[in-house]
């Protein structure tokens, strides 16, 4: 059984070249990257490229029985990122195909984001940006809002890392490649919030300043400053990785 989506209102071309599972995994493209599970294809029509994330396992561990597959995990997060009010690259195409019950392939295709490079990409580079003053409040003004909306909703990314956040020219930020994230609560949420925030800290805690650090944290609680709680989790933040670098 197969179930294939297009996003509405595309133009015949576009509609036309991912029109099934089928065309899409006939597509060829430039490869950009891959895994034991998956591979992601850049495919270029009329000017505007296209990633193509196509999936042949569901998962790993009980992933791969039960539970939902990688892929349709993907695709519902970036949907929620969407219903949320947080950017996000525009879903084009998603589906997957079902065997005996059982997952047997899948994809998902987002339209470029144009113009954009991701955090970890500036931070290699040592983009002057990130010694603008100015410019970081912006971002992070931004990725506070967008990582308190997931939390707000029980939702940990659990793979916000700085190479999957997307900057454009404007300072416009965008979250992408959200394959593991899922809702948790209780204490399970409480951790995995921990991490995320972690996760940003990881790479922020060598390009930022300690200010810079804290006032992301103080945007990302609405507080103009840390009370007991906050200081508690601060320290959990910074010892999340400790012994695991």
């Amino acid at each position: 059984m197969s179930d294939w989506k297009l996003a509405p209102g595309l133009d015949e071309g576009v509609a036309g070249l991912f029109a099934d599972l089928d065309a899409v995994f006939a597509l060829k493209g430039d490869w950009i990257t891959g895994d034991p599970l998956s591979e992601v294809l850049r495919i270029e029509h009329a000017g505007i490229r296209y990633y193509v994330k196509r999936y042949w396992g569901a998962g790993k561990g009980l992933r791969r029985w039960i539970g939902r597959p990688r892929v349709k995990a993907e695709w519902q997060n970036l949907k929620s990122f969407s219903k949320w009010g947080i950017p996000t690259a525009p879903l084009v195409g998603w589906g997957l195909e079902r065997r005996c019950g059982l997952f047997h392939r899948g994809a998902l295709i987002t339209r470029e984001l144009e113009r954009t490079a991701d955090m970890a990409a500036l931070a290699l580079r040592d983009d002057p940006r990130l010694d603008d003053a100015a410019w970081v409040d912006g971002v992070s003004r931004q990725l506070a809002r967008a990582t308190r909306a997931m939390h707000d909703h029980h939702f940990a990314h659990n793979d916000l890392k700085w190479r999957n956040l997307l900057v454009n020219d404007e300072g416009e930020l965008f979250l992408i490649d959200c394959p593991t994230g899922a809702f948790w609560f209780g204490p399970f949420l409480r951790r995995r919030i921990t991490k995320d925030l972690a996760c940003l800290d990881k790479v922020a805690k060598y390009q930022l300043s300690r200010t810079q650090r804290l006032r992301f944290y103080l945007q990302y609680r609405g507080r103009q400053r840390l009370n007991v709680a906050d200081k508690r989790r601060i320290r959990q933040i910074i010892g999340f990785f400790e012994g695991r670098e």
